[in-house]
């Protein structure tokens, strides 16, 4: 397959992208060229290359076997690791700089599953067949910096398109994760699918469960981190996939009936996304300014309605509601986070914003008490900067009436959060008797009975605010002289 050379400005716009660690990879392919080995620059840095983008990714691959890798990166770097011997990747760094070298891989199977097997390569070629898309199938060889192209991946960036270097079954059997992985390139950097590749994700969707759960959250993280996942996440509802590693996203896709008394749950739940996204801080802003990409919100903003396939009822009088919605979604979220293997903290978090996702709905006009106020903040406490935008960006409603009236009791109630915590320091809330004093004025020793009054006490601070030590003791004696044990002498 014959090699199309890029027009010379544009190759030496993607040398001068490249400038900046050009001198370490030269330096690197010479040393391979003197040992007799081939060397070369391949996949993503290549591509980001002619794309204008920063990819900090150094990947290379060489004609050396495994052992004879480690030995020249050894002589050239300060430091060198074994990535997967077994695959052929071995890794190093010279001072900055940080390599992964790849010994050239060949297509075999194992004759009965036709089930790919590792197998080294000698040459480049062969290697790029194998990659998984063409617009990652391109090489500048070291040291020369020659472009390598035989399968038009430049022209598929030009066009935005997503094509596989050999068809795609062969390449989606080779590892089905890269279906997972168009989705992501569709996110990341607005390509399209072929449409030989979109039928045979559709064909091969199932397959997708071959693949760990922990690779699959991967992919599935960068998408949500890039800069458009609307479009990868509706590629992985019309290709199926999310039918397998997502089923609650296409269950969204609630019939809508004739009389349109509810919202497209799943544009509704695409909406809330991209609005999150919009509400999002720059990148190292501040915690409050919630600096995105941020993956709890984004999480948070997809997933917040899925316990609505589960509740819906039609009324009597042809309304539709779906009561609990929020308690039903934030357990199946946390259900699906745990079975992609998220860590839990992030599945606790994401969960806790699906749970009190409808809480603001209740404060209509702005009847909310302090305390009711207070509750609002401390039950969201340190997510409550994305509970802000998560619950900004619920409102999709066309109606501009009912939006503006929305945004205003939103903003009368940030308002008035943020004059109560000027007033009160919420993270160290305390009842205003400490355990010592409780003990000593109910004459109680430690103990759960304790534990309860220092509960109730916390809750007369959350809910009236400071009140002073002599009026929290009268609160906490009115309290004990209900209890059972204030009566058992």
């Amino acid at each position: 397959m014959s090699t199309r050379q890029p027009p010379a400005a544009l190759l030496r716009q993607a040398v001068a992208h490249l400038a900046p660690v050009l001198p370490v990879l030269i330096d690197l392919g010479q040393r391979f060229a003197d040992a007799g080995h081939e060397l070369a620059l391949v996949g993503g840095p290549v591509r980001d290359a002619f794309l204008g983008r920063v990819s900090a990714d150094l990947d290379l691959t060489t004609s050396a076997r495994p052992d004879e890798t480690e030995r020249l990166l050894k002589e050239w770097g300060s430091a060198t690791w074994d990535m997967g011997r077994a695959f052929g990747t071995i890794g190093a760094r010279r001072g900055q700089h940080v390599v992964e070298v790849t010994t050239y891989r060949a297509d075999a199977y194992d004759g009965v599953t036709r089930k790919p097997v590792v197998a080294f390569g000698d040459s480049l070629e062969d290697d790029l067949v194998r990659r998984d898309f063409a617009c990652n199938a391109m090489a500048l060889r070291l040291p020369d910096v020659q472009f390598v192209d035989p399968h038009r991946g430049l022209t598929d960036l030009e066009n935005r398109v997503l094509r596989t270097p050999t068809t795609p079954e062969i390449s989606f059997g080779d590892d089905p994760l890269r279906m997972m992985r168009a989705a992501r390139f569709v996110a990341q950097l607005g390509f399209v699918p072929d449409p030989a590749v979109l039928a045979a994700m559709r064909e091969m969707s199932a397959s997708i469960e071959r693949v760990s759960a922990e690779r699959v959250r991967d992919e599935l993280v960068k998408l949500l981190l890039a800069d458009h996942p609307r479009a990868g996440l509706e590629l992985l509802v019309a290709s199926g996939l999310a039918a397998v590693v997502l089923p609650e996203l296409p269950a969204l896709q609630l019939e809508v009936d004739e009389h349109h008394r509810h919202k497209d749950v799943y544009v509704h739940s695409m909406i809330v996304l991209e609005q999150a996204i919009d509400l999002e801080g720059p990148p190292g802003a501040p915690a409050e300014e919630v600096p995105g990409p941020d993956l709890v919100l984004r999480l948070a903003a997809l997933l917040h309605d899925i316990g609505k396939p589960a509740t819906r009822r039609f009324e009597d009088g042809g309304g539709v509601s779906f009561h609990h919605h929020e308690v039903v979604g934030a357990k199946l979220a946390a259900k699906r986070m745990k079975a992609l293997r998220f860590d839990k903290e992030t599945i606790k978090q994401v969960a806790r914003l699906v749970e009190l996702h409808l809480r603001f709905h209740g404060y209509g006009e702005g009847q909310w008490t302090d305390s009711a106020v207070r509750r609002y903040i401390t039950d969201a406490g340190d997510l409550l900067p994305r509970l802000h935008r998560l619950t900004r960006a619920d409102c999709t409603t066309r109606n501009v009436k009912k939006a503006r009236r929305l945004s205003a009791a939103y903003d009368d109630l940030e308002v008035r959060i943020d004059r109560l915590r000027a007033e009160e320091e919420f993270k160290a809330l305390r009842p205003e008797l400490d355990g010592h004093q409780i003990a000593e004025a109910l004459g109680i020793r430690p103990g759960p009975v304790l534990g309860r009054a220092y509960a109730h006490l916390l809750q007369v601070r959350t809910d009236d605010g400071p009140i002073g030590a002599d009026a929290a003791r009268e609160r906490l004696l009115a309290w004990w002289a209900d209890q059972p044990e204030s009566r058992q002498g």
